[in-house]
């Protein structure tokens, strides 16, 4: 027998066979939901108030506290700009108008705080918030 020619690209013929099998059960999913939603989540005549026992806020709050820091140390130290300095940098371009006798206005204005930043922490409001969180 004669062997047929092999595909040129089977990883991807692969991959779009695994996303439109994925599509699939996401449509399912997404139609057995819209089934089930005529029934009410919550009867709320027929529900009793509950009571959330012996919960201390302060002790919730002193762990939101010290877990905060740890997720915003390493963020501050990332470069907002990965392509700055490149000649592929979006943030770089500009566009201008100007009306009438106003001042022109550029939106190289609100880019560059961005652009330039090294670190996230440099950006001027985000820095701010960061160091409030204890990043």
């Amino acid at each position: 027998m004669a062997r047929h020619t092999s595909s040129q690209h089977p990883t991807a013929q692969r991959a779009l066979v695994a996303l439109a099998t994925a599509g699939v059960a996401l449509g399912a999913g997404a139609a057995t939901a819209a089934a089930a939603d005529n029934a009410p989540v919550v009867d709320v005549m027929r529900t009793r108030p509950t009571s959330l026992g012996k919960i201390d806020p302060a002790a919730g709050l002193g762990a939101v506290a010290g877990t905060v820091g740890y997720v915003t140390g390493p963020i501050a130290g990332l470069k907002p700009n990965p392509l700055a300095g490149t000649g592929v940098d979006p943030l770089d371009n500009g566009v201008a108008t100007q009306l009438a006798d106003f001042q022109p206005v550029a939106s190289q204005m609100l880019t560059a705080p961005v652009a330039e930043a090294e670190s996230i922490s440099r950006i001027p409001v985000v820095g701010q918030a960061l160091g409030v969180l204890g990043g």
